[in-house]
Formats: structure tokens, C-alpha cells, sequence
């Protein structure tokens, strides 16, 4: 969808662009961890030794992916999709 709205809207200037987050260290992930029965910290552990960076992300780390698709440094950017995962997918 993202390449066919890119190739759809280019020629009004709309970009569209997409961002598909790995693992995100949030609140709700923690709570996860707990409700399962597991220690939040242990769990992390876990989810850090599956990704080549050596941890899970931040909100951060797909707030700044956005930031950059928003602005006009990447206005020659359409059609993409931004994995953001710490290299858990390139394994």
C-alpha cells in the first residue's frame, strides 16, 4: 500500500511514506512481562539478546525515524518503508 499511494499521490507533492517498529520498550511491553509472570528487567534481557544492536528499542528511536520522514531533508523520500528494529529482522 504504501508504494502504490506513493506512486498514486507523487505527482499532487504528497510523499507517503511508512514505519514498521521492532520491539519498543514501552509501559505496555513491561506490563506484558508482568502479567506473563515474568520479572521485567529478566524479560528484558530476553528481548535485548534477540536483536544484533544488543537491545530493544526506545520511543525515541521511531519518534526520530518519523522526525526525519517529516522533514524536508527527506523530501525526495516517497514510497519507503522504514524498518526500524534494531537489525531483528536482518537476522
Amino acid at each position: 500500500m504504501t508504494k502504490t499511494d506513493a506512486l498514486l499521490y507523487a505527482d499532487k507533492g504528497i510523499r507517503v511514506n511508512s514505519v514498521h517498529p521492532g520491539f519498543i520498550w514501552t509501559p505496555l511491553v513491561e506490563k506484558l512481562a508482568k502479567d506473563a509472570g515474568d520479572e521485567p528487567e529478566a524479560y528484558r534481557k530476553q528481548l535485548d539478546a534477540r536483536h544484533p544492536v544488543g537491545h530493544v528499542g526506545a520511543p525515541e528511536d521511531i519518534a526520530y525515524g518519523i522526525l526525519y520522514l517529516a522533514s524536508d531533508e527527506s523530501s525526495f523520500v516517497t514510497g519507503s518503508e522504514l524498518v526500524i528494529d534494531g537489525g531483528y529482522t536482518a537476522r
